[in-house]
């Protein structure tokens, strides 16, 4: 059993990135990343992959204790040192504390700090969010209530100490992944899995911008954690299981979809998981919860929301394909839900060429790479999950939620968003640390052959990219 990332893994990964930047900025020079953009790439990869590297083998010898403490440490200076750099960095880029073509993220701000004027109370702040959606309120709840607490309506505070929390959650997140992998596939698996969640450039280049997804990785996190301790454990009360339908609650009010998928894999786990673990009383009582949750929610309007969400699945891809067509991207048509779908636990991918001043896309171009990489792994995982060791049971809540997320994706007009994969990043982290462990002799070349599907992927990209605009033919 691997235990840790191997360097060999690293370098291949460096190497085919490389590769793929230079050849990618060669064939389509007119169109090749600012050096900025490049650079951001290059130090996302390399400290991505060099890090886990180092890092796995060195901290896995350390006690539980010092472990967690370095974890959450060193999670938290480099979220610090991207928030402080990206905020003058966006300032210096953009003349605003926000990212490139920001839309969301302003929206957040400017309604949440409209609430430091008014007198605070929860009456006030339902009466003054009371036009949002559902999947809306979370967020801003949570922004006005710090601005209230601060008391001061200055931008510059309000950006910085907000973001300065979100360093605080991202950091303590990587301490339940640890909990919850290491509950799930073992120790050196556990540390693997935050190790990565820890270096990930998706997740710290969130705690950067003023949009809900840290908070909601947060509570997707809580929520799996909670849920897996609760089926597992012998020592279960009431609260263990107010707790667990709480965060799974609160998923409704970030993105409902979420919610929606948490009750399902909570559901679908008490049902696959063995008796071993789950005891068939513990089943019972588990499930009329479940029952009683659904119920809750049938009679309110998450409800509806979650219902428009599915009818509308198939309207909303093909609108977006349509926007796009409309936009001069041509072959969007193509992206359908079945084109997706066998792709959905490697995308998004790279982009590495200049177009549509995707601006942001491109700054986190190296942080999609890295995903593409370990994909390989993900697809090891359950391979021998289902068809080998014949465990997958045991593991169904972590992999019902990240699969059943991802198809309600792969059929929506988002399959190929990172901002969308985000929720379930995650588990797919998990998943990779998990193949890692079981790569052995007899499947490695599945390993190296795979370095070169990423490469193809990556030029692939950029061609339809630039094609699909009428940019190459």
């Amino acid at each position: 059993m691997v235990t840790f990332f191997p360097k060999q893994f690293s370098d291949k990964a460096v190497a085919v990135y490389a590769a793929s930047l230079i050849v990618v900025s060669m064939i389509y020079i007119r169109h090749a990343l600012a050096f900025k953009f490049m650079l951001f790439g290059i130090v996302e990869v390399i400290g991505f992959f060099y890090l886990a590297n180092a890092l796995t083998k060195k901290w896995r010898i350390y006690p539980q204790t010092v472990f967690k403490k370095q974890l959450f440490i060193t999670a938290l200076i480099i979220r610090v040192v991207w928030v402080v750099f990206s905020y003058y960095f966006y300032m210096d880029q953009t003349g605003k504390p926000y990212e490139f073509s920001a839309a969301d993220s302003m929206f957040y701000q400017e309604v949440s700090s409209k609430f430091v004027k008014y007198s605070w109370s929860l009456s006030n702040l339902a009466s003054f969010f009371n036009d949002l959606n559902a999947a809306d309120t979370g967020y801003f709840y949570y922004l006005s209530t710090i601005y209230s607490i601060l008391g001061t309506d200055d931008l510059g505070t309000q950006i910085i100490i907000v973001r300065l929390l979100k360093c605080l959650i991202s950091a303590f997140t990587c301490i339940l992944i640890y909990n919850l992998a290491k509950r799930n596939f073992g120790e050196s698996v556990g540390r693997m899995s935050a190790v990565f969640c820890m270096l990930m450039p998706n997740l710290i280049y969130y705690c950067g911008l003023h949009l809900k997804e840290t908070e909601m990785l947060f509570l997707v996190v809580a929520y799996l954690d909670r849920a897996d301790y609760l089926l597992r454990s012998k020592r279960y009360n009431v609260w263990t299981i107010l707790i667990t339908f709480s965060l799974a609650l609160s998923l409704f009010f970030f993105r409902t979809i979420l919610g929606a998928v948490a009750v399902l894999s909570f559901f679908s786990a008490l049902l696959f998981t063995s008796t071993k673990i789950v005891g068939r009383a513990k089943k019972v009582l588990l499930i009329f919860w479940c029952i009683v949750a659904v119920g809750y929610l049938a009679g309110g309007t998450i409800i509806t929301e979650i219902q428009e969400v599915w009818e509308d699945r198939d309207q909303n891809q093909e609108a977006k394909r349509r926007h796009q067509v409309n936009k001069g991207v041509e072959w969007a048509k193509y992206a359908t839900g079945g084109v997706m779908a066998p792709i959905i636990f490697v995308v998004p991918f790279a982009t590495m060429v200049d177009v549509d001043e995707q601006y942001n896309q491109q700054l986190i171009h190296g942080g999609n790479f890295v995903k593409n990489v370990l994909g390989v792994f993900v697809i090891l995982a359950l391979f021998y999950a289902i068809f080998r060791k014949n465990n997958w049971r045991d593991f169904s809540l972590i992999g019902v939620f990240a699969v059943g997320y991802l198809v309600v994706i792969a059929f929506s007009g988002y399959a190929n968003a990172e901002r969308f994969h985000l929720p379930v990043l995650p588990c797919i982290l998990m998943m990779a640390a998990y193949g890692v462990s079981l790569v052995n002799l007899r499947n490695i070349k599945y390993i190296n052959y795979w370095y070169i599907v990423v490469f193809i992927m990556e030029f692939g990209w950029a061609f339809f990219k630039l094609g699909s605009r009428g940019i190459v033919e």
